[in-house]
This record gives structure tokens, C-alpha cells and sequence, in this order.
């Protein structure tokens, strides 16, 4: 299986920045896509931001020109890089990987989640 280990939330000020980590390991072949999701309290997940293996990204119209997803590969690691902060930014961040074997089996992997706040 894959684990994914989320780190850097925290609070901030609005128009401030921070820069969230996930960090992938176990079986992490076969990881066809990563991204960041995020969870505000009474509504539903939503996605803030994905790239695939190839680099291809996806944003949330909501956060487009203000967070930037990107990877490293050699440490397995995918960040996202959120700037101009606002409230409404304020959520528990969720990590997730989606993984396709060559027998076609798909897999979902979700981290631990990571709370961010923004408040002055």
C-alpha cells in the first residue's frame, strides 16, 4: 500500500503564505496522480489542486493564480505552495494519491490531513 505523511499547516494571516508537503512511501509505483483537497467545516471536500505523473496540473478556479502544486521526485514528495491567503482559504488539507496497477485494480490513498487557518 501507500502512506502519505502531510506536514506545514499552521495558522497564518490573511495574505500571507505557507507550504504544504506530502510525502508518499510503501508500494509508490504506479501513482498516476497526486493532489490536495480540502475540507471546511459543515461543507462537503473539494479539489483544490492536482498533477499528474506527467506534470499536467488542475487547479480550483477558486485558488488559481494564488496556490501552485508541484514535485520532487526523487524524495516522492508533492507541495503545494499557497500565497495571498485568504479566510475563506481556512480548512483541513488532505492529501491524496490515485494509483492503477497493471491489472487495472485502482486504489485511493488519503493522508492524515493538515489543518490551515487564516485569521487575523
Amino acid at each position: 500500500q501507500v502512506q502519505l505523511v502531510e506536514s506545514g499547516g499552521g495558522l497564518v494571516q490573511p495574505g500571507g503564505s505557507l507550504r504544504l508537503s506530502c510525502a508518499a512511501s510503501g508500494s509508490i509505483f504506479s501513482i498516476n496522480a497526486m493532489g490536495w483537497y480540502r475540507q471546511a467545516p459543515g461543507k462537503q471536500r473539494e479539489l483544490v489542486a492536482a498533477i499528474t505523473s506527467g506534470g499536467s496540473t488542475n487547479y480550483a478556479d477558486s485558488v488559481k493564480g494564488r496556490f501552485t502544486i508541484s514535485r520532487d521526485n526523487a524524495k516522492n514528495t508533492v507541495y503545494l505552495q499557497m500565497n495571498s491567503l485568504k479566510p475563506e482559504d481556512t480548512a483541513v488539507y488532505y492529501c491524496n494519491a490515485f494509483q492503477v496497477l497493471s491489472n487495472g485494480n485502482e486504489y485511493d490513498y488519503w493522508g492524515q490531513g493538515t489543518q490551515v487557518t487564516v485569521s487575523s
